[in-house]
C-alpha cells in the first residue's frame, strides 16, 4: 500500500506555490478574490484547508468534470490521506472515513447508494411543497408582527429542520442538537469534532428506537429496505443525508434571498416582481453554491492529472464556486457562466447530489411563501456588513436581518396541516418505492 501523503508533503511544495488558506474571516469575506489568484497557478492550486491541513483544489471547469467522472484514477476512500491527518483535526467530520455513501466506491457505494434513493423516493413533491408551505407560514406568523428578524436564524435554517426531522421521525426535543451538530461540523472549528458526535448520538438513538418500535417515516423504510444496512450504517446514512440536506438547503434559501435583497443588479426585481425565486436560485447555484469547495478525491496511485503530479492518497477538492465562475476577464458578474450551460453545484459522475429535485422545491416554496407574505422586506444591513461563516466547504451568511411592514396576522394556511401530520411513506414501506 502507498503510503499516506502527510499534508506537509513536498510534493505540494513542488508545486512552487505556498498554499492558500480557505479558512477564517479573510476567505469568508472574499472566496472570489481567493478563486481568482488560486487560477494563476492553473487547473488545480494548492490550498490549506485548516491548519496543518493542505490539498489541491481544482479550479477549472473541464478538470472539475474530469475528476468527478474518473473512478478508475480516483476513489473516494479517504482512509490512506486520513493516516496522516491529526486525529483532532476540525475538517476529519466532513472529510473523515464513514461507512457511507460518499466515501465508497463500487459496489459497496452502489448498495447505500440504492438505499438512499429509493429512501428519498418516497417523499412526493405534492407532499412536500404542502408541507413546507405550512411550516414557512407558521415560522413567518412567528416574526411578522414585529417588523423585523434574522432570515436565518428565524427562517432559513428553521424550515429544513423541521422538514428533515418530520420526514425522519425525529423527537422534537432533538431538533435544536441536530441544527447544532450539523453546523458545527460544517464550519470546521475546533468544536467539530464533538459536534458531529452529538448529531449521531441523536440519529443512533432514533434509529434504536425504529429497530424496536417501527413507524411510518423515513427511518423505519431505511431500516427496512433490502439493502439491509445494519445499525451503523444506517445511522450513517441517515446523518449523511441531514448533513448534506439541511445545511445546503438552508445556504440556498439564505443567499438567493440575499442575491434578490441585496445585489444592486437585481434593482428592486423583489418589490417589482421581475426576479423569480427559481431565477435567484439558479444564479446562486452558478455563482455562490451552498457547498463551495466539496468533491474530496484521492489518487489510487501516484499520477498526473491536468499537468499536475499527484500522488496516490493525496487530498484533491473540487471547487464547484471556482469552476463555475472560470470566464475570460471581461465577462461581468452576471454573465458570469461556464462549460456549456452545466453548472457543478450539484456536482456530476456517481457521487452527484441525490437529493436536487426535493432541495429545490423546498428552496422554491420557502423563498415564494416568504415573499408573497412579507412583499416589502428589504435588508437591514449595507451588503458589506454582512458577516459569512467560516470554513473551507461551504459559502453562506451567518445571519440576514431585514425589515419590513408589520403583520398582525397572515392569511389562513389553506386548511394545510402541521408537518407531523402528513404521511411521508404511503403503503410503500417495505418494498422498493417505485415497485
Amino acid at each position: 500500500m502507498t503510503p499516506p501523503v502527510p499534508a506537509t508533503s513536498p510534493a505540494f511544495a513542488a508545486s512552487g506555490h505556498e498554499p492558500l488558506a480557505l479558512y477564517g474571516p479573510g476567505f469568508a469575506a472574499d472566496p472570489h478574490g481567493h478563486y481568482r489568484r488560486l487560477r494563476d497557478q492553473g487547473p488545480l492550486a494548492r490550498v490549506r484547508i485548516a491548519p496543518d491541513v493542505d490539498a489541491f483544489l481544482v479550479v477549472d471547469y473541464q478538470a472539475a468534470v474530469d475528476l468527478l467522472r474518473d473512478t478508475d484514477t480516483f476513489t473516494k476512500d479517504p482512509r490512506a490521506w486520513q493516516a496522516g491527518i491529526a486525529a483532532d483535526s476540525p475538517v476529519l467530520p466532513v472529510l473523515g472515513h464513514r461507512p457511507t455513501a460518499l466515501f465508497t466506491d463500487g459496489a459497496v457505494h452502489a448498495r447505500y447508494r440504492d438505499a438512499i434513493n429509493d429512501t428519498l423516493a418516497l417523499i412526493e413533491p405534492h407532499l412536500l411543497r404542502a408541507e413546507v408551505t405550512a411550516v414557512a407560514r407558521r415560522l413567518i406568523t412567528g416574526f411578522a408582527a414585529t417588523g423585523s428578524c434574522d432570515l436565518i436564524a428565524e427562517y432559513a435554517r428553521r424550515l429544513p429542520l423541521h422538514v428533515f426531522t418530520a420526514a425522519f421521525g425525529v423527537a422534537s426535543g432533538a431538533t435544536e442538537r441536530l441544527v447544532r451538530g450539523i453546523a458545527g461540523m460544517m464550519d470546521s472549528t475546533g468544536d467539530a469534532a464533538a459536534a458531529y458526535d452529538d448529531l449521531v448520538g441523536v440519529v443512533a438513538a432514533l434509529v434504536a428506537e425504529r429497530r424496536s418500535r417501527p413507524r411510518r417515516d423515513l427511518t423505519t423504510y431505511l431500516l427496512q429496505h433490502p439493502a439491509g444496512l445494519d445499525d451503523d450504517e444506517a445511522v450513517r446514512q441517515i446523518t449523511l443525508i441531514m448533513s448534506t440536506g439541511h445545511d445546503p438547503t438552508t445556504n440556498l434559501i439564505g443567499n438567493a434571498l440575499l442575491r434578490m435583497l441585496g445585489d444592486p443588479g437585481y434593482g428592486g426585481a423583489l418589490h417589482g416582481g421581475a426576479t423569480t425565486a427559481r431565477e435567484a436560485i439558479d444564479d446562486v447555484l452558478w455563482r455562490d453554491p451552498p457547498l463551495a469547495n466539496m468533491g474530496a478525491h484521492y489518487p489510487r496511485h501516484d499520477t498526473e492529472f491536468h499537468g499536475v503530479a499527484l500522488r496516490a492518497g493525496q487530498l484533491v477538492l473540487v471547487s464547484f464556486a471556482a469552476a463555475n465562475t472560470q470566464s475570460p476577464p471581461s465577462s461581468s458578474d452576471r454573465a458570469v457562466r461556464s462549460g456549456d450551460g452545466a453548472h457543478l453545484a450539484w456536482s456530476t459522475g456517481p457521487h452527484r447530489c441525490p437529493a436536487k429535485q426535493p432541495a429545490l422545491l423546498m428552496a422554491m416554496t420557502a423563498i415564494e411563501e416568504l415573499t408573497s407574505q412579507l412583499c416589502d422586506l428589504e435588508l437591514a444591513v449595507d451588503p458589506g456588513e454582512l458577516v459569512w461563516r467560516p470554513g473551507p466547504f461551504h459559502r453562506a451568511p451567518a445571519h440576514l436581518p431585514v425589515r419590513f411592514t408589520p403583520l398582525d396576522m397572515l392569511p389562513e394556511a389553506g386548511g394545510l396541516g402541521a408537518p407531523e401530520a402528513v404521511d411521508h411513506v404511503p403503503a410503500r414501506v417495505g418494498g422498493t418505492p417505485n415497485g
